[in-house]
């Protein structure tokens, strides 16, 4: 790889720009594709948001001639409202899986060190954290405090967001009152499809560490099948 490429790679990564190294392995001949560009890509328009989807290079044949596509996605961002049991358990099996967490939770007593000693913590309200955390289509957040003067506003940063996925806990009830007040603060039905609500996968779990395996799951499913997975 050229210097100028590389450098150019490492711009990408610092600005969280989905980018792939496109080489023709017959001439060894390398070009970027950005995210944005896979439509206009022909052929291998399929393949490469394949792999960004699902964080795989790989090589494809196109036309009789190999191509090697390398996919440099930007890392991956859980942030979670609400400092609270669930997240305690969500936490490591999130990191497990590559995402960076952060908790945001404006109740001081909750968002501790001592409770929470690996992530980045923030006793701010969301609606004033939010815009400086870099939420992009890499991002997750969810919304788990039960209390709407924290959830809501969240929920309204992430629904204007590009984030892949919106979760919020609590029951069908709880969702339903929820998006009738998104409803009358100007949201449609279908911006408001966005949210996985009652958070989590339906497996029947019980108790906090398999709430956190639903979730996970779910939050799995988005990333690598998109929006439309189970719907």
């Amino acid at each position: 790889m050229k210097k100028s490429a590389l450098d150019r790679l490492l711009e990408d990564r610092r600005e969280r720009r989905a980018v792939a190294m496109v080489t023709a392995l017959d001439t060894g001949d390398q070009r970027m594709v950005y995210l944005d560009d896979v439509g206009a890509e022909g052929d291998l328009a399929a393949p490469l948001a394949e792999a960004f989807a699902r964080d795989k290079s790989q090589t494809v044949e196109i036309g009789g001639a190999e191509h090697f596509i390398h996919v440099f996605n930007p890392p991956l961002k859980m942030i979670i409202v609400g400092a609270v049991h669930v997240a305690q358990a969500l936490i490591p099996i999130a990191e497990a899986t590559g995402y960076a967490v952060t908790i945001i939770d404006p109740r001081g007593a909750f968002a501790t060190e001592q409770r929470f000693p690996s992530v980045r913590l923030y006793d701010d309200w969301p609606d004033e954290i939010l815009p400086d955390l870099d939420v992009d289509h890499r991002s997750a957040i969810l919304a788990l405090t039960h209390d709407p003067k924290i959830d809501d506003p969240a929920l309204t940063f992430a629904l204007k967001s590009s984030c892949f996925y919106i979760g919020a806990l609590g029951s069908r009830k709880t969702h339903a009152g929820r998006r009738e007040r998104l409803l009358a603060n100007g949201f449609s039905d279908a911006d408001l499809d966005r949210i996985h609500g009652p958070i989590g996968l339906d497996i029947g779990a019980r108790g906090v560490a398999e709430i956190a395996v639903s979730i996970m799951a779910e939050v799995t499913r988005s990333l690598r099948q998109g929006a439309e997975a189970g719907a």
